[in-house]
């Protein structure tokens, strides 16, 4: 497995005890056929630079609209949300579209990459929406993460050319080409097999000890096991969160 050499071109500094999320009772309400669904109910949290955090819980129980609250896709009905310094809940959707291309790289289970564009291409692409880097410095800036995902050699290929694990790695470099400090991932592993599974996690790992923030949404209890906290929903709560859990277990022994 190759080690990822996060260089000082796209490696974010932020502030050791900054929370980068905070979650304040937060909820959301869905109306559908005059029948009222909350799909959150008052969630509190927070995540500091640098964590590696699951989301587990059954279908349905907010995984997906926790994700969609932190990156901004979809609004609360109340409460607040801060990610990366920015209150996400007051800004307009032109402000939304400008703050997660620089802040938020998103890694879906399909992959989603366009397929007429080759790999460097795909990851070229956020630069160039979002006006990131100097034009002259992109090109050496994508293969450099391609790089360090291993997979360089795959700069030219057409994602139909690419393998499942192949393609995923090309989507994670895509997720970091804009430096953002956060990695949401949601079911990133949930089309792969098992290895190729442990292998996206481990890049995962690594992207948080150079001091990525990474969040990810799985059913997989087992890879869910080898973040740094793990956050379970279930009907819109917070059930459980291990963070809390040894924070509890570290007072009781002081």
């Amino acid at each position: 497995m190759q080690r990822l050499n996060l260089n000082p071109t796209y490696q974010q500094n932020l502030p050791g005890h900054s929370e980068l999320i905070a979650l304040s009772n937060v909820s959301k309400i869905y109306q559908t056929d005059g029948i009222t669904c909350q799909a959150l109910r008052e969630v509190s949290l927070s995540v500091q630079p640098g964590e590696f955090v699951a989301v587990v819980g059954k279908s349905g129980s907010g995984k997906s609209t926790l994700i969609n609250m932190i990156t901004g896709i979809d609004r609360p009905s109340s409460g607040q949300i801060r990610v990366s310094g920015a209150a996400v809940h007051q800004l307009n959707e032109g402000q939304l579209a400008v703050w997660r291309g620089k802040n938020v790289g998103v890694v879906f289970q399909f992959f989603q990459l366009l397929p007429t564009l080759t790999a460097l291409e795909n990851v070229l692409l956020p630069m160039d929406l979002c006006g990131m880097f100097r034009m002259s410095e992109r090109k050496q800036r994508a293969m450099q993460i391609l790089s360090d995902m291993g997979i360089d050699d795959q700069a030219n290929k057409l994602p139909s050319s690419l393998s499942g694990g192949q393609q995923q790695r090309v989507a994670i470099a895509r997720a970091l080409a804009n430096d953002p400090p956060l990695v949401v991932a949601d079911e990133p592993t949930g089309n792969l097999d098992t290895r190729t599974a442990e292998a996206v996690v481990s890049l995962f790992e690594q992207l948080t000890a150079k001091g990525k923030t990474v969040l990810m949404v799985t059913h997989d209890r087992d890879l869910a096991a080898r973040t740094g906290r793990t956050i379970v929903l279930s009907d819109g709560l917070v059930l459980s969160d291990s963070s809390e859990e040894v924070q509890h277990v570290s007072t009781t022994l002081a």
